[in-house]
């Protein structure tokens, strides 16, 4: 910085122990100018924006292609002062200080402080991301413009988190069930076959996932059942898609000795800092999948992948508890599976007034549910 402006420091105050914002909240914070003379400003703004981007690079052949996209949902500026060339629109205010006059563009030496709020609006945004090619980001930027001067610019992020209530679709909250069998060859004689569930879609951090599975090892080998759960990350650009797949926890399971059938139950514990689900972004998506496989010594592993949601720990509700564990059993192999396991189904909770994510294929460019298991 000049000799004149010594510092500019744009900070805001936290509303919660996890420092994190949503949907309608106030942003309060201030500028701080520090100046060891006097100074003319020509103008002073804070501006609070929020918007998605990606980009990245391909080689073809003897040509870089740079693929970039960008999504915005908002820009707010307030001028503290603004300059006689400088005109005013429906996005930025005029800020005036506390004895309702306008600031001076002329500051004496030592620190000045410029109080701002900004409400988030209430729109259907995604949570804050930083990916390898992409990120959503909320950031509070102010500037400092002087005449023939290079402008003095200081920002910071905020951690947003999107207040669409996943938890009232209630398609988040139907149990998962699906059936494997495979027959051996080669080394291992026999086959194996596994009837997985799980008791819903939507989990919010740090909750626990059961996983119910139903194994039947007619193999002349001990089989292992093992679990994870990973992310994928998509990022959209010019017609273009790039995926970055990530494994987030990995468990293994007590082993199945051969001609022997089990009812197993593993429970995994949903991370605290886990990336909350993006479904509501037409240029970054942020997915997971819970696999659940047999680990067969010379021989292809059976697999079920389930499609999961993360949501975030601060939208957790209250509502009734989950399936009862009494209600979330298994039927014999070739047994017939009762509807909804044996329990009545839960009254989903009542609608909120917010926009539901889009449904996966809102967006022709996005894959497949079935495309999301290839790594």
């Amino acid at each position: 910085m000049s000799g004149t402006v010594k510092s500019l420091k744009v900070t805001y105050n936290p509303i919660n122990e996890k420092n994190t914002f949503t949907t309608g909240d106030c942003i309060t914070g201030e500028v701080r100018l520090e100046v060891a003379k006097d100074c003319q400003i020509e103008s002073l703004e804070i501006k609070f924006k929020g918007k998605a981007e990606v980009m990245w690079t391909e080689r073809h052949g003897q040509t870089t292609v740079v693929y970039r996209s960008k999504e915005k949902y908002f820009s707010v500026k307030h001028d503290f002062i603004r300059g006689a060339n400088v005109g005013g629109d429906d996005s930025q205010t005029l800020v005036i200080n506390q004895n309702y006059e306008t600031y001076r563009s002329v500051v004496a030496p030592g620190c000045h402080v410029y109080p701002f709020t900004f409400q988030i609006p209430h729109q259907n945004m995604p949570s804050s991301f930083n990916g390898s090619v992409g990120k959503v980001v909320y950031s509070l930027d102010a500037k400092l413009s002087r005449s023939m001067r290079i402008n003095t610019k200081d920002s910071t992020k905020i951690n947003f988190v999107s207040s669409s209530d996943l938890s009232s679709d209630p398609g988040l909250m139907v149990p998962q069930h699906e059936s494997k069998d495979k027959k051996m060859n080669l080394f291992t004689s026999g086959a194996v076959a596994m009837d997985v569930k799980i008791e819903k879609t939507g989990f919010f951090q740090g909750e626990r996932l059961r996983v119910l599975a139903s194994i039947q090892n007619s193999s002349s080998r001990e089989i292992k059942p093992k679990y994870c759960v990973y992310t994928k990350h998509s990022f959209f650009a010019r017609g273009k898609r790039r995926v970055h797949t990530k494994d987030l926890l990995k468990e293994v399971g007590e082993p199945i000795p051969p001609s022997a059938n089990q009812n197993v139950t593993q429970v995994i514990a949903i991370p605290h800092d886990a990336e909350p689900t993006i479904h509501n972004c037409k240029i970054i998506k942020v997915e997971y999948r819970l696999r659940v496989y047999l680990d067969v010594k010379y021989a292809s592993d059976p697999e079920i992948k389930f499609p999961i949601v993360i949501l975030p720990a601060s939208q957790v509700p209250a509502v009734a508890p989950p399936l009862a564990a009494s209600g979330f059993g298994f039927e014999p192999f070739g047994g017939a599976i009762p509807s909804a396991w044996g329990v009545p189904p839960q009254p989903p909770p009542a609608p909120q007034p917010v926009d539901a994510p889009p449904p996966y294929a809102a967006y022709a460019m996005y894959p497949p549910l079935m495309d999301f298991g290839k790594k």
